[in-house]
C-alpha cells in the first residue's frame, strides 16, 4: 500500500527535501482551515522552515498547519461559467 503525502505533512516533506519557498494556505487550526480560508489570499504565505512544530514563512510568522497549493491563471471559459453561476 503506498501512503500519499498531502497537507501539512507534504509540506514538511517538501522541506526535507530542500524545496524552497513553498506556496501554502496556512493556519493554526487544521489543514482542512487553511484551505477553507483561500479566499482573497489572506491566509496564504510562502513557507520557507518547520522547526520545533512550527511553519515559518519568509516574513517570519509561525503557523501550525501549512497545506502547498498552487496559483494558476483564469480561462476566458472559467470567466464566463464563474459570472453564469453567480
Amino acid at each position: 500500500m503506498h501512503n500519499k503525502l498531502q497537507g501539512s505533512n507534504l509540506t514538511r516533506a517538501m522541506l526535507e527535501h530542500d524545496y524552497k519557498n513553498i506556496w501554502c494556505a496556512v493556519d493554526d487550526n487544521s489543514d482542512k482551515q487553511a484551505t477553507s480560508n483561500l479566499n482573497g489570499n489572506d491566509f496564504t504565505a510562502y513557507i520557507v522552515k518547520y522547526q520545533n512544530g512550527y511553519f515559518y514563512c519568509d516574513g517570519g510568522m509561525q503557523w501550525l498547519y501549512a497545506v502547498p497549493i498552487k496559483i494558476v491563471p483564469l480561462t476566458d471559459i472559467e470567466v464566463i461559467f464563474s459570472k453564469i453561476a453567480y
